[in-house]
């Protein structure tokens, strides 16, 4: 893979497309009696996963009742052939079918499900949609990726706020790491000025609430059309030799792709201030910070928002690679379905680190699954304004857009 990237542009508004479950309940998302469910569900998939997650919306908070993940590897032999594998269809219908029993058992008012990469490009993606569709009930609607990296954005909202380091962020770079594409997207910061509240966990809650309200949008964004599956079978692992130089090789495909990418270079200076970080969203990033941390199982709650430095990173690269594959299966953030793909995704962000030389890193355990229910919350609040407090007024399952 050489030359330049599918997908180089600039940040626009980002077109939207929501889809709604086919079949289901009748009457709008709304309980007997007419008051409305609230339970909303986002389903992405992906080049590598399948997810699923359940929430309530009330006083402008989600709280998860039920998420789902499954590794299906759609995206599997797809850069040598050009079409998506029967078998990789059967694991992700199989994750598919399992998303749709959950939907129907909460009574889900609302859903986007989306699919991403490997939909997108695969000769056979639309008819794959298709027969999900008549096999599942669920509809999906392959997103652009525009809108995949805005949504990424938007899901990371409350982790784009720089204001209480010092020094002031003035700039972040949201990386989304996938299966089969990376999203990248500089964010402009609202720094400077002094830091409003008193610290206290209520006044962190509405500062969330505030950054939600006012969603961050990318300046610049790019999509290559690299992730850990496509990147992992493009340099599969040596048996004998370098560890270090294969996964060289790896960052210097990367970097290639990346480096003609100009556009965001006035946000640079942010950069060489130390006044911008790096916020990662995917699974090969949260695997690196659950080893950092030494997790004897993986936990959201101690990855989700946790700051690293560039050189911790480095350090668990360092131990993956003496591990070899059979050592990091046994890792406990990491694990069989992900020993072969974690090294690839750490070459990612290795080649975004020297392209974009920063010393903090945020992870991210959130992304495009939260951006698409903040997406749904915001069309609810608007409906609401429009009919000036009166409850959205919905047709059975209609498609949502923002």
């Amino acid at each position: 893979m050489t030359g330049a990237p599918s997908y180089v542009r600039r940040a626009s508004a980002a077109g939207r497309r929501d889809s709604a479950p086919k079949g289901g309940r009748e009457n709008g998302g709304r309980e007997s009696g007419g008051r409305e469910s609230g339970i909303y569900a986002a389903l992405d998939l992906g080049t590598n996963n399948c997810r699923l997650m359940i929430a309530t919306f009330n006083n402008s908070q989600f709280k998860i009742v039920e998420a789902f993940s499954r590794i299906v590897r759609l995206g599997e032999g797809l850069a040598h052939s050009g079409k998506l594998h029967e078998r990789a269809m059967e694991r992700a219908l199989k994750a598919l079918k399992i998303c749709a029993e959950k939907i129907e058992k909460r009574g889900v008012a609302r859903i986007r499900a989306v699919a991403t990469q490997a939909c997108r490009i695969a000769r056979n993606g639309r008819d794959f949609i298709a027969r999900v569709e008549r096999e599942t009930g669920l509809k999906l609607t392959i997103i652009s990726p525009e809108e995949e990296a805005h949504l990424s954005v938007m899901g990371c909202a409350s982790l784009l706020d720089g204001r209480d380091l010092n020094p002031v962020a003035r700039a972040a770079l949201v990386m989304d790491v996938g299966g089969g594409s990376t999203e990248l997207s500089w964010v402009e910061l609202a720094g400077g000025g002094e830091v409003e509240g008193d610290g206290s966990q209520a006044d962190a809650q509405q500062r969330a609430l505030r950054m939600t309200r006012n969603m961050p949008r990318p300046r610049h964004w790019i999509s290559l059309p690299v992730g850990v599956v496509n990147l992992a079978e493009r340099f599969p692992e040596p048996e004998t030799g370098d560890p270090e130089a294969w996964f060289e090789a790896m960052v210097d495909e990367v970097t290639q792709r990346l480096g003609g990418f100009s556009d965001a270079d006035g946000l640079r200076p942010h950069f060489a201030a130390g006044e911008a970080y790096i916020v990662g969203t995917s699974g090969a990033i949260t695997s690196l910070a659950g080893m950092h941390l030494g997790l004897e199982r993986y936990d959201r709650s101690q990855v989700d928002g946790l700051w690293m430095e560039h050189r911790h990173c480095r350090t668990v690269i360092e131990r993956l690679l003496q591990l070899g594959r059979a050592g990091r299966e046994l890792e406990p953030c990491i694990g069989r379905d992900r020993a072969d793909l974690v090294l690839a995704g750490a070459a990612i962000l290795e080649a975004v680190q020297r392209q974009w030389p920063c010393t903090r890193l945020r992870v991210a355990d959130r992304g495009l699954r939260e951006g698409l229910l903040l997406s749904m919350a915001k069309k609810k609040t608007r409906r609401r304004r429009r009919g000036k407090g009166k409850g959205p007024i919905s047709r059975p399952h209609e498609a949502l857009s923002d």
